[in-house]
């Protein structure tokens, strides 16, 4: 299964990992987040680096960020023309529709905040010393940008939501509404799954046998 998160800079991507998915098993879970690509991955197409992180079978991927960061920050920066940003949509599809045709499960959620809630998010990061970390220059730069970003998010969605692979937009400006919302989404995914345990590789008739006459012979001496 992999799941992505993208949302506005405060929009809860770390909160929902922290709160949402801390159930699930670390040993087959992993959680990327996507940076600044390195020049190594500039020197590929965009989606290289994304190709090498997607989940095995069997085990739950969560991108915090993901390869949409391709056709937003570099659209609200221009850094691409609408005829790239429009042609990455394309790749997109059918980047998703092979892993889906290949069994993996793919949920994608946009945390929408409005941007009253993001400003007081980034005020609370300034008075909680804990999350001083957080603060970053871009944070208000970026806000001027706001409705730039808005659209390229409007697009995008609109652009790359499929059946195979939905994208689910959460109000998010409540943090419990959106644990609840994301947690619902991804268990009720998850039983459609049908998933069962593996059958033993063992005939447990005869280990059944073989305890008993263990027993047997303990309590014999």
């Amino acid at each position: 299964m992999l799941i992505v998160l993208q949302t506005p800079d405060a929009g809860g991507k770390d909160g929902t990992v922290n709160h949402v998915f801390s159930a699930l098993n670390p040993q087959g879970t992993t959680v990327v987040g996507f940076k600044q690509p390195t020049p190594l991955e500039l020197a590929h197409d965009f989606l290289w680096r994304v190709h090498l992180r997607t989940p095995e079978r069997g085990e739950v991927a969560i991108f915090n960020r993901s390869h949409y960061e391709d056709v937003l920050v570099t659209r609200v920066h221009k850094l691409i023309d609408k005829s790239t940003w429009t042609a990455r949509y394309k790749r997109i599809r059918e980047f998703e529709t092979g892993l889906t045709d290949n069994g993996t499960t793919i949920l994608k959620f946009f945390l929408h905040i409005s941007k009253e809630e993001q400003l007081a998010r980034f005020a609370d990061r300034l008075e909680d010393p804990k999350r001083n970390w957080k603060i970053s220059e871009s944070d208000y730069t970026e806000r001027a940008l706001w409705d730039d970003y808005i659209e390229a998010f409007e697009d995008a969605i609109s652009a790359t939501s499929t059946h195979e692979a939905p994208w689910y937009v959460i109000p998010s400006n409540h943090k419990w509404f959106r644990n609840l919302a994301v947690s619902q989404i991804v268990a009720d995914s998850m039983e459609a799954l049908d998933m069962r345990f593996p059958k033993p590789s063992v005939d447990l008739a005869e280990i059944r046998r073989q305890y008993h006459e263990a027993l047997e012979e303990k309590h014999e001496h």
